[in-house]
């Protein structure tokens, strides 16, 4: 992550009560061996970003029952459910973040970018897909907002953010793959990372 702004503050405990020290201790027994220290404190002040959303952190999605026969054929899709990620205190710093899919890049002096990757093992026989634990026949499809599939493992298309508050939509489908299909329950964990430039 690149941060366009930092401020380092480094902060000595000692030399801020240094000059009180000898009110609460003699010069002869302040520096006796074993006794005392000093305690130096360091840091680091960054502008970031923004920052996620408690809520965003950990959602769980229930795509409900899924008949067999809406999953017949290979690439046969359920319906789709809406996920947002929630930006929140998204400061004014600039991005400039290259799309790795087209190679373009894109940039603004005010508004800051974001991009998405997300983590999850992926079907074997659809790699483009979700595995899900439980049952065969299935993966789940991930979609950003404008429809573009989610290649899991890399970075997604660049998203200019709105200063302030700003959201993400996403939307996960069940999508029927190559493997016979199976009945029961199922679940799969999805990760997810957010990359500022």
């Amino acid at each position: 992550m690149n941060e366009t702004t930092k401020c380092v503050a480094v902060l000595l405990i000692a030399s801020a009560l240094g000059p009180a020290m000898p009110a609460f201790a003699d010069a002869d027994s302040w520096d006796v061996e074993g006794e005392h220290g000093e305690l130096h404190v360091y840091g680091e002040f960054v502008e970031g970003a923004c920052r996620l959303d408690m809520i965003s952190q950990n959602q769980e999605i229930d795509l409900g029952r899924i008949t067999t026969s809406l999953l017949q054929r290979a690439g046969s899709r359920g319906e789709a459910q809406a996920f947002i990620l929630r930006l929140r205190d998204c400061v004014h710093v600039g991005g400039n973040m290259l799309d790795l899919r087209t190679g373009n890049r894109y940039w603004d002096r005010v508004q800051p970018m974001v991009s998405v990757t997300f983590t999850a093992p992926a079907d074997p026989d659809t790699p483009e897909l979700v595995k899900v634990n439980g049952v065969s026949g299935i993966g789940l499809r991930i979609t950003d907002s404008a429809g573009r599939d989610i290649r899991l493992g890399e970075r997604g298309v660049p998203h200019f953010i709105v200063p302030g508050n700003d959201a993400l939509l996403y939307r996960v489908q069940p999508e029927r793959t190559v493997q016979d299909l199976s009945s029961g329950e199922w679940r799969a964990t999805v990760g997810f990372e957010l990359d500022y430039d």
